[in-house]
């Protein structure tokens, strides 16, 4: 396969990194790969890092030589193109956007030149496909195709944000898990928590979906909450129809 490299990452990792873009179908090639390699397993791998545009490979150094490692996963990208992706489900994510839990709203509905109501309409008017999780556990890096917002990161990054709160800048949209520094404009919080390790996976989100994102009012946003804490929450998932 054309435009694609494998590389030695450390003593017990490779890494395949394939086009210099960013863009859905140049992640469903990383994502057909860990695929095919979650179905059939070399000996001695370990665990599978997707990102936008590369999969990280890690292996155990005493049960399998690197060589045999890129070998093997040149085999398999030779017979990429046969690989069939589960259906993309989609997790609608509930996001209150009152100034108070969205402290620049007002700031990006300036910079665009609309209303508050009509930065909300867009946000949540379109869904994002998460690339990857990063940054901190659970993190996860979306994006939407349609209608990216003008600005990018502040110039100035806060030293602390609450978990739960919604990001962007750009046609990105992130939800931080937990409390930590951010240089991204703050446009919502949701009261679900993308990283739970009450969970048997902590995780409520992958690589490879999608998420909506579903306005709620205060009364809602301190409901959910409550049931969150209640571990009797649950995002409704399904499959989304006509994405490939």
């Amino acid at each position: 396969m054309q435009d694609v490299a494998i590389k030695q990452a450390g003593d017990s990792a490779v890494l395949v990194e394939f086009e210099n873009e960013i863009g859905i179908e140049t992640n469903a090639k990383v994502r057909s790969l860990m695929f095919s390699l979650e179905r059939r397993p070399f000996a001695g791998m370990r665990e599978l890092t997707p990102a936008y545009r590369s999969l990280l490979i890690q292996y155990d150094p005493c049960a399998v030589k690197s060589g045999a490692v890129r070998e093997f996963v040149g085999q398999s990208l030779a017979n990429l193109r046969s690989v069939t992706l589960p259906k993309p489900v989609i997790t609608e994510i509930p996001v209150i956007y009152d100034p108070e839990f969205a402290p620049d709203i007002e700031e990006i509905a300036r910079i665009e030149d609309k209303t508050v109501e009509e930065v909300i309409r867009i946000h949540s008017g379109s869904d994002y496909f998460v690339y990857m999780l990063g940054f901190a556990p659970g993190h996860p890096y979306t994006a939407r195709f349609e209608n990216p917002f003008s600005f990018k990161r502040r110039e100035s990054p806060r030293v602390r944000i609450d978990g739960g709160s919604v990001v962007v800048q750009l046609a990105l949209s992130n939800i931080i898990p937990f409390d930590q520094p951010c240089g991204w404009n703050i446009i919502g919080t949701t009261p679900v928590l993308v990283c739970d390790y009450r969970r048997e996976n902590p995780f409520l989100l992958k690589a490879g979906q999608w998420i909506r994102h579903i306005p709620i009012d205060r009364d809602e946003y301190f409901d959910i909450k409550r049931r969150v804490e209640l571990s009797e929450y649950v995002c409704r998932t399904y499959e989304k129809e006509g994405t490939p």
